[in-house]
């Protein structure tokens, strides 16, 4: 046998890093569309939450925003996958992102009526949020369709890392423009940008295979469910994340640190938020250049245990730089995770299967950091903000103990260019 030594394939190519995923036209595209695409919608979600809250003075209102966005993606939980699975991708995720545009359309002209009645936001938000819904598991599903399998995890740090990109740009860019032009400037200008990004999906040439298209039927809409649920590696990849997010989230606090412990004000707050989206990105951009070829599991543990350390230095930090500090390491120990368990779970499902197994991940991640939000705010209130931050870092240093137990199939896993 001439196996690797140590991985035992008996073929072992050299790892893909750099930008050879972007050496592929369509996954350039796609990469490109996404850019565009949710730049523009996180600048239009910030626009919205400044103009609703300036109709209303009523900081409920910016919560019900927040539902209405996710409500969708939990109103659609069985059909998102299974369109994304049955369907042309490329044509799915061209469509999810002009219905976005729409809305951005429909808020431009909300904004111009100069109505002081703020439920027509609701009601355009569950269709910005319905585009957002399909477009997830749609789009994630279609990164292994665009690169070769040894170039995947290379092209999901790619992917991955425009979401911090998109996190980071989209809101400024959004804060800007309505303080210098209005939101009216804010929602026209997202459209215009949405506009490019649905060109840029249509000019992607690679279709997904699909399958004979099947009656949606509770049992293949709950396909991916079970297939989550039998598949241990993919069902530790996605709980290990909704736990940790769970227990684990302290951005919901970050204005109190900054007022009452940090006493840094708003701006303080905001480069706190910062330093974390920048420690990502700066991850991201670094995992492009870094093939994963062994103790693959075991640095995904290591990465959340990271993540709980930082996440209890900031809780106890009354020092604003050791804060900034910390934060940065809470992004980057995040996106070494969630690169890793984005990685298993594509190539750990079979194509057929990936916008339902995709779906379900969505529905668990966004779950998750809505109720995490919740649970620190809701926790704060009762102990104090420092506990409860240094409650989440235990919880998920604990969490990861556990899963070390319950899911060793996960803590075996050495790389990540090959089917698991």
């Amino acid at each position: 046998m001439n196996g690797n030594p140590v991985t035992g394939w008996e073929d072992d190519p050299p790892p893909r890093t750099g930008f050879a995923a972007m050496r592929h036209r369509d996954f350039l595209l796609l990469f490109l569309g996404k850019n565009f695409g949710f730049i523009a919608l996180h600048a239009v979600l910030v626009a919205v939450a400044y103009q609703v809250y300036d109709i209303t003075g009523d900081v409920l209102n910016l919560a019900w925003i927040g539902l209405a966005t996710f409500a969708p993606a939990i109103g659609f939980a069985l059909f998102t996958g299974y369109v994304a699975d049955r369907f042309d991708r490329r044509l799915v995720i061209a469509g999810c992102s002009a219905l976005i545009m729409i809305a951005a359309i429909l808020f431009m002209v909300f904004s111009l009526s100069s109505m002081t009645e703020v439920w027509p936001v609701f009601a355009i938000l569950l269709l910005l949020g319905t585009g957002r819904a399909f477009y997830q598991p749609a789009a994630n599903s279609f990164v292994p369709n665009l690169v070769p399998k040894i170039e995947l995890p290379n092209a999901i740090a790619w992917y991955t890392s425009a979401n911090k990109i998109c996190q980071t740009a989209g809101p400024a860019l959004g804060g800007i423009i309505y303080g210098f032009a209005g939101p009216e400037a804010v929602y026209g200008g997202a459209a215009v940008i949405l506009a490019f990004g649905t060109v840029s999906f249509l000019l992607i040439r690679t279709t997904n295979p699909r399958e004979e298209v099947e009656r949606p039927t509770l049992h293949n809409l709950l396909a991916g469910l079970r297939y989550v649920m039998e598949k241990k590696i993919v069902l530790g990849a996605i709980s290990l994340d909704l736990f940790v997010v769970l227990l684990g989230g302290v951005t919901a606090l970050l204005p109190v640190y900054a007022k009452d412990i940090l006493h840094v004000g708003p701006e303080g707050a905001g480069l706190l938020r910062s330093s974390f989206a920048f420690g990502a990105l700066l991850t991201g951009l670094a995992l492009t250049r870094i093939a994963m070829r062994k103790n693959v599991g075991v640095t995904l543990y290591i990465s959340v245990v990271v993540f709980g350390l930082a996440t209890m230095v900031f809780g106890l930090s009354e020092v604003f730089w050791l804060s900034l500090a910390a934060m940065f390491v809470v992004g980057a120990a995040d996106m070494v995770s969630v690169n890793i368990r984005v990685s298993l779970i594509q190539l750990a499902t079979p194509d057929e299967m990936r916008g339902r197994v995709n779906a379900v991940n969505s529905i668990f991640t966004g779950a998750s950091n809505e109720i995490g939000e919740f649970r620190a705010g809701g926790m704060a209130a009762m102990i104090g903000a420092v506990p409860a931050v240094l409650v989440g870092g235990v919880g998920s240093i604990a969490v990861a103990a556990i899963f070390w137990k319950a899911f060793p199939q996960l803590a075996r896993v050495q790389r990540m260019d090959r089917d698991l």
